[in-house]
């Protein structure tokens, strides 16, 4: 039996752990879909800032954009997919156990 390192690192989410991604699954978690900007505001992000973190997102799975018109305006929602929840909860348990690891 092996025993595990308890500070091991490696197998935290890099496409979550960057700080606006972070913010993203964040309130993603809490809000799903939400309107891009509605979003943007929220992680304080700029457009294109938020447009670029939302590719890594979607190319990882973890967010499904959807576009559409309200009225005459376009309006883009992110949904928080399936596997973005799960690849967020696993992220939160890993933070916590470095944390209990660190107490």
């Amino acid at each position: 039996m092996t025993d595990t390192n308890p500070f091991d690192h490696s197998d935290i989410d890099d496409v979550i752990h960057g700080r606006l991604r972070l913010g993203v699954m964040a309130y993603l978690s809490t809000v799903s879909p939400a309107i891009f900007g509605e979003l943007r505001d929220k992680v304080g992000a700029t457009d294109g800032n938020l447009s670029t973190h939302l590719r890594k997102l979607e190319e990882a799975g973890y967010v499904d954009l959807e576009k559409l018109f309200v009225g005459r305006k376009p309006q883009t929602r992110i949904h928080l997919t399936e596997a973005g929840r799960k690849a967020w909860l696993a992220w939160l348990d890993r933070m916590q156990s470095l944390m209990k690891a660190a107490e």
